[in-house]
């Protein structure tokens, strides 16, 4: 392909993009198909012979297509947002014709030098101390865009182990690190994502996963008491990960109990806010903040709720010398002359090479402003809480989050199965994408606002669509169980229990017909709505 031709393909790819954004609502949500769907579409071995450009856009319509979630659909609440703007798309496509690998200044100081200043920018706009910031006078903290929030998890928590080690090495010289290192505990709640147990098993590391008080938040005192219990037994905690904004409830922890607790036994206290740390734009929202300061290190994702592309994960730390006191590896075809005088973000992180991804950030908050982003938050966070009221009047659900931002959390009243049953069917549909989470062993439905240009119309849509599957499986288990009462009186009709059961859920029908197993195996609705078996 040369240039001219480059152009012409060029524009009708941007058509083609316009296009596909413009008629998603048109489109399912999910795919129809099922594995190995596109071994029978394409050819078992690459092309000899260079192919028509042509057949190739042809085929992607015939073979991809029918294939993809589409997840910047108005109709797709599942997970988290996968952050997606114009201005965002452009900067990618800038940024792969630039097709610089900006791991040092030397290799692109624009590069490098934008990442530094669009940092400080965010970090001011979230609301971060100063001491989190590369620019200021005396400071020694400092941002960096690594490609997800688990690799802001996994380089934190190396960067605790090492300065804890060395640490220990200064206390006890003869020790070998092998030794050091099976007494280093980190900890998290069992609401924190699962990212942290993946870095703990990275880091050859103890991970102890605390529990959670009725809002699903890590106190202060189940982790002070954690922390006395291991260090009474010779471990030596080194890490905290604290949440705001969890995966399953977006629950938030209070670092301000959590902060002062890890400083006063030296614990390194990172926070993950991938979600929800772009709602801190919001000068509203920033009182989730509360303690921040205690923290090492701080990370969010711009790709998942600030409209900038995947992978742009935003990793601030408080003293940037123990982040690359970790990493740093020092070959001589990487020196420049210039060092001793700027940043080299090789040894911010675990890989060398680096994409020039500070342009999209840079696109997408020039082009919509502080007050642009702030308006696109909030406009989500009003048709989640839209959403909130219209489960909450149908005493048939319940709602199981404190909502505070896009995320709600919601249920049948009923069994895990019943609402397990109720997701399969919506989702099956292809109407609608969903996605479960388990909340203290209660199956719940999480409904997220996802879409960049999501409307109320949306929001109502949605809503129609759950309870008209909710409705259905509802009538269709009532008659099963009035089948199923009948049956059983045909079989034992003196027996007065099942006579006056109003309603009854079945787990095995063979065996609720017989006597033997009746009083195992039936499950009878109390007036608390609640399943409990008889």
């Amino acid at each position: 392909m040369d240039t001219s031709e480059f152009r012409k393909r060029g524009r009708e790819m941007v058509d083609y993009i316009a296009d596909y954004i413009e008629d998603l609502p048109s489109r399912r949500v999910t795919p129809d198909v099922e594995p190995g769907y596109l071994r029978e579409l394409l050819p078992h071995s690459a092309p000899f012979k260079g192919e028509n450009w042509e057949n190739i856009i042809n085929d992607v319509d015939r073979c991809i297509m029918p294939g993809v979630t589409h997840w910047q659909h108005p109709r797709f609440h599942a997970y988290f947002p996968a952050g997606n703007s114009y201005p965002s798309i452009l900067a990618d496509m800038l940024s792969d014709a630039i097709g610089c690998v900006g791991f040092s200044w030397a290799a692109s100081p624009a590069c490098t030098e934008l990442e530094t200043i669009i940092l400080d920018w965010l970090g001011k706009m979230i609301g971060l101390p100063e001491k989190f910031l590369c620019l200021p006078e005396h400071s020694n903290g400092g941002g960096v865009i690594q490609g997800s929030a688990s690799e802001c998890v996994l380089v934190s928590l190396l960067a605790a182990r090492h300065t804890t080690i060395n640490n220990l090495k200064q206390q006890y010289p003869l020790a070998e690190e092998g030794v050091l290192l099976s007494k280093l505990v980190a900890y998290c709640s069992k609401e924190g994502h699962s990212c942290v147990e993946k870095a703990a098993m990275i880091g050859f590391v103890k991970l102890r996963i605390l529990d959670v008080d009725e809002n699903f938040h890590l106190r202060g005192a189940t982790l002070a008491e954690a922390l006395q219990e291991d260090r009474a037994i010779g471990l030596v905690p080194f890490f905290v990960s604290a949440t705001l904004g969890s995966t399953s409830c977006c629950s938030f922890d209070p670092i301000h109990e959590i902060g002062p607790i890890c400083q006063k036994e030296g614990v390194w206290l990172h926070v993950d806010a991938a979600y929800a740390g772009s709602a801190f734009i919001c000068p509203e929202f920033q009182h989730l903040l509360k303690g921040i300061e205690y923290a090492s290190s701080f990370n969010m994702n711009p790709n998942k709720w600030m409209l900038v592309n995947f992978d742009c994960s935003t990793l601030w730390v408080k003293d940037r010398f123990k982040l690359t006191q970790a990493f740093v590896v020092d070959p001589l075809y990487l020196r420049h002359n210039y060092s001793g005088k700027s940043i080299d973000y090789r040894h911010w992180g675990i890989s060398l090479s680096r994409r020039f991804r500070a342009l999209k950030l840079w696109f997408v908050i020039r082009n919509y402003g502080i007050e642009g982003l702030q308006n696109y938050i909030r406009e989500h966070v009003r048709l989640a809480k839209k959403f909130e009221r219209l489960v909450a009047k149908d005493e048939r659900y319940e709602v199981v989050n404190k909502v505070l931002v896009g995320l709600v959390c919601f249920r049948l009243k009923g069994s895990n199965s019943l609402n397990q049953k109720l997701l399969s069917a919506v989702n099956a549909s292809g109407k609608l994408h969903m996605v479960p989470a388990s909340l203290n062993s209660c199956y719940v439905i999480r409904f997220c606002v996802c879409a960049q240009h999501a409307k109320e119309e949306d929001i109502i849509y949605t809503w129609k669509v759950i309870k008209q599957f909710g409705e259905n499986l509802l009538e269709n288990m009532k008659l099963e169980n009035e089948d199923i009462k009948k049956e059983a009186l045909e079989e034992n009709p003196q027996d007065e229990e099942i006579e006056n059961t109003d309603e009854l859920f079945v787990l095995d029908r063979k065996k609720c017909l017989s006597l033997r197993y009746k009083q195992s195996f039936f499950v009878r609705m109390v007036s608390d709505s609640k399943l409990l078996q008889s």
